[in-house]
């Protein structure tokens, strides 16, 4: 198969993450009222991980397993982050500023691995961040707090996130990390929900569905989906079409609700898409000087 065709699959894989992570938000958020953020967290990814080592346990490489428990630690941390950012804030700023992880990839790429987006690239993620907050923050100003915070500490978390598994699933195979990561971060999970708040766990639909949903299709799912993608693109492009998640969120809030957008979301909306279309509709040859330059160092 060649290098395009691979690179094209595994984008659309990240798509289709996307689309699943965009439309958990009011899920989790509605969970959330009957079960402590700890908890939630260790009941979604201990449920992924059980998944996971089942169906790879013969797959596992143990020269992986300390990358992938990195990888694991800051999962859990950014999810920390995010969920308790959420309960102290909107979904919709939320979602924003978690979405801060797509600028800082780059940023973060270059610093650590000595590498640099290409110009066309460092331009959409510019305009489908300008998107982001056109669609997502209130036009009457930006108010700053505890749950905002946590929310930029958790786009921060993601975006080391990103960067970790680019570097090391392309060495070490996807398995390895796709399990190590989500057991890391279940067994963290499970060690802290105890001691790090109050525990509260009502059972009832909304917290069942938000589990199941979340364990099983964004984590288990998700992550392995994502760890093999990232064996074909780069962090940067990954980063960039995670900026989908905020339209796939509104898109999930009008089917359900009837929620429509505003002028202001509309274009939010359509930076976000050009931002992402301005890299992925280069001319095949760019990209794949791209993917050869950034793949060797990342």
């Amino acid at each position: 198969m060649s290098q395009g065709s691979s690179r094209g699959r595994a984008e659309l894989a990240i798509v289709g993450i996307t689309i699943v992570w965009g439309s958990t938000f009011v899920l989790v958020k509605s969970a959330l009222a009957d079960v402590s953020t700890f908890l939630f967290i260790a009941l979604r990814f201990s449920l992924a991980a059980l998944v996971l080592a089942l169906v790879y346990r013969r797959s596992l490489k143990r020269n992986g397993l300390w990358p992938g428990l990195a990888a694991g630690c800051l999962l859990f941390v950014a999810y920390v982050f995010q969920t308790k950012g959420l309960e102290l804030t909107t979904p919709a700023k939320s979602a924003f500023l978690t979405g801060l992880s797509i600028p800082m990839v780059p940023l973060l790429g270059s610093l650590v691995y000595r590498n640099r987006p290409r110009m066309f690239e460092a331009a959409g993620i510019l305009v489908a961040t300008a998107g982001m907050g056109l669609m997502t923050l209130p036009s009457g100003g930006f108010g700053i707090g505890r749950g905002d915070v946590l929310s930029v500490l958790c786009a921060v978390a993601f975006a080391l996130h990103i960067v970790l598994v680019s570097h090391y699933t392309p060495l070490i195979g996807f398995e390895t990390v796709a399990v190590a990561q989500v057991a890391g971060a279940a067994a963290l999970g499970l060690l802290s929900f105890r001691f790090a708040e109050p525990v509260r766990f009502h059972m009832n639909g909304a917290v069942a569905t938000a589990v199941l949903v979340t364990g099983l299709l964004a984590t288990a799912v998700a992550f392995t989906t994502l760890a093999w993608a990232q064996q074909y693109t780069t962090a940067t492009r990954s980063a960039l079409i995670f900026a989908l998640e905020p339209v796939v969120a509104w898109v999930t809030s009008y089917l359900l609700t009837g929620d429509t957008l505003n002028g202001r979301g509309k274009a939010g909306a359509a930076l976000i898409l050009a931002g992402v279309l301005m890299v992925e509709l280069k001319p095949n040859k760019l990209a794949a000087e791209t993917n050869v330059s950034e793949g060797t160092s990342l």
